[in-house]
């Protein structure tokens, strides 16, 4: 297995990788403490959610196998060469790990607040279903003939499919509502730094190593950065250009509302308003 050239670099490669899984990590709970506030997850795309949770469910076993896994390690340098570094920190697995947890919280938390008319699509539930079956039918095949890279590589490609697609009913639910109200910005902000610091952390051990094999080794890892940077930005933009005012305006609106029915109600129906003196 390679060691690093360079102490320098090696330290900016644990500091990046740590601060992509401190951001990553804190950006969960954005949204899991805007939830609790409201009692409402009304805003929050629940198809998003539930994507997510598989996504970060076979990202788990992906990083945990390749990180723990003798077998695999083995396999992985048969394939790409004993002079490459096994591209899975520990900042990775932990991420994971915390990343299910808190999914699986947010997912709690649509069960039990107020929904309003919002509802898991079937289209979701059958994507999240044909996961799940491909994965265990990629199990039995690698069972055979003992093929553990190719079947980590498989929940790897699931994980990377999972992120492409999971922004992609909160971004359409934002363009519909005219409105980021009920889902987090903070939750985004916190997503970028870490896809930044990810990606920057993949670049440090190339230079390093002065081999890109850290890339194409890992594409799950690579598209899991561009990807989520993609769509965090559509997401600022709706945030703070396209829909910035009208969260407030809506509010006002409700509140206006709201005041006009309580006097109403309140004023016997017989009676006219009163003269001004």
């Amino acid at each position: 297995m390679a060691s690093w050239n360079s102490f320098e670099l090696e330290v900016v490669y644990e500091a990046l990788g740590w601060f992509a899984f401190v951001s990553w990590s804190i950006s969960f709970y954005p949204q899991v403490i805007l939830n609790f506030r409201r009692k409402s997850v009304v805003g929050l795309n629940f198809d998003f959610v539930l994507l997510n949770l598989t996504k970060h469910s076979t990202y788990l076993i992906y990083n945990a196998s390749l990180y723990f896994s003798s077998a695999i390690q083995k396999q992985y340098f048969d394939k790409y060469g004993y002079g490459e570094m096994i591209p899975v920190a520990a900042n990775d697995v932990a991420f994971s790990i915390h990343a299910v947890l808190l999914t699986a919280i947010t997912l709690f938390q649509i069960a039990i607040y107020e929904r309003g008319s919002q509802k898991v699509s079937k289209v979701s539930i059958g994507i999240v279903s044909v996961a799940w079956l491909i994965a265990a039918v990629c199990f039995f095949i690698a069972l055979s003939n003992h093929s553990w890279l190719w079947l980590v590589s498989i929940f790897n490609t699931i994980q990377v499919t999972m992120t492409v697609i999971k922004y992609i009913p909160q971004a359409v639910m934002n363009f519909l509502r005219k409105s980021t109200d009920g889902f987090s910005i903070g939750n985004i902000l916190l997503d970028l730094s870490g896809g930044v610091a990810n990606y920057g952390q993949m670049v440090v051990q190339s230079i390093d190593q002065n081999s890109w094999v850290n890339f194409y080794g890992n594409i799950g890892k690579v598209l899991l950065s561009l990807v989520s940077v993609f769509f965090d930005i559509i997401f600022i933009i709706q945030h703070y250009i396209l829909y910035a005012g009208n969260k407030s305006s809506k509010s006002d609106t409700t509140t206006e509302h709201e005041d006009q029915i309580r006097e109403h109600l309140v004023r016997p129906s017989d009676q006219s308003p009163p003269e001004n003196a």
